[in-house]
């Protein structure tokens, strides 16, 4: 097994035809912010480009996948130059991941929320431990989704179903997730990565080059919807960062307490 050294925030190991790419921020729940994303595209984009490489697993190092955007970067976010830049690396790695010619599988434990819960569904598979607590909880914030999370909840759950769980900000176990069709395999407590692992194997003795062909015409024109789903995410995070309810959801958070909005 081929190990990447060159970045600090993931782990990259190739093994054969198959590339492991893990991120590693545990101490934070594997947050994201701006140095693990720009490394985790860049790290996606060198897996891409490597035509012995056919599968790609996306994993958390730690006690989670991730935990969402990290707090201390959305807090940075005031400027609208800032901003701008940050939720364009986040729309670059959504994209990236989406439209990747190998077959891509998410290993969820742990946490999977906002912005981590976005990348996971941009992935082909998403395999979650029964444990796992998966919501897309922007609105408790005051915000919305971010990362095409309304364009991945539609293209699983249809846009009523979507627009409800994005309202609610219902966290999910990993059951509860599969029952209403959000991720595609459950499995029992710390075996996520042996189902992943017999994924692996499945798809490495099937035809997989007929298998891409597939997702390459299942994606045809998808890849511009979710462009325009990002343009629209990003015009609506703005506006809601300048709301009272959003400066509420942030204090609310910080200080580990229900938040009072008043939708203004």
């Amino acid at each position: 097994m081929a190990i990447k050294t060159n970045y600090q925030s993931v782990n990259v190991e190739i093994e054969g035809e198959v590339g492991w790419i893990s991120l590693n921020r545990p101490k934070s729940l594997n947050a994201l912010q701006s140095d693990l994303m720009l490394e985790l595209v860049q790290s996606l984009k060198e897996l891409n480009r490597d035509p012995a490489i056919k599968i790609v697993v996306l994993r958390g190092e730690g006690r989670a996948f991730c935990s969402g955007g990290d707090i201390k970067t959305m807090l940075s976010m005031d400027g609208e130059d800032n901003f701008q830049k940050i939720m364009d690396v986040i729309s670059e790695l959504s994209m990236t991941l989406y439209t990747m010619d190998k077959i891509t599988i998410c290993s969820i434990h742990g946490a999977a929320a906002g912005l981590g819960l976005s990348i996971a569904l941009a992935s082909d598979m998403v395999v979650a431990e029964e444990g796992s607590k998966i919501a897309m909880n922007f609105i408790g914030i005051g915000l919305v989704p971010d990362g095409g999370g309304h364009f991945f909840l539609k293209e699983r759950l249809g846009e009523k179903k979507a627009m409800q769980l994005i309202w609610s900000g219902e966290v999910m176990n990993g059951q509860e997730a599969y029952a209403i069709g959000l991720i595609d395999r459950v499995v029992a407590e710390n075996k996520g990565l042996d189902e992943v692992k017999k994924l692996v194997h499945n798809f490495q003795s099937s035809p997989i080059n007929a298998m891409l062909e597939t997702k390459s015409i299942l994606r045809l024109g998808q890849s511009r919807e979710l462009k325009k789903f990002l343009e629209a995410e990003l015009e609506a995070q703005w506006r809601m960062r300048q709301t009272e309810d959003h400066q509420e959801g942030i204090k609310a958070f910080v200080e580990k307490r229900k938040p009072n909005f008043k939708g203004k």
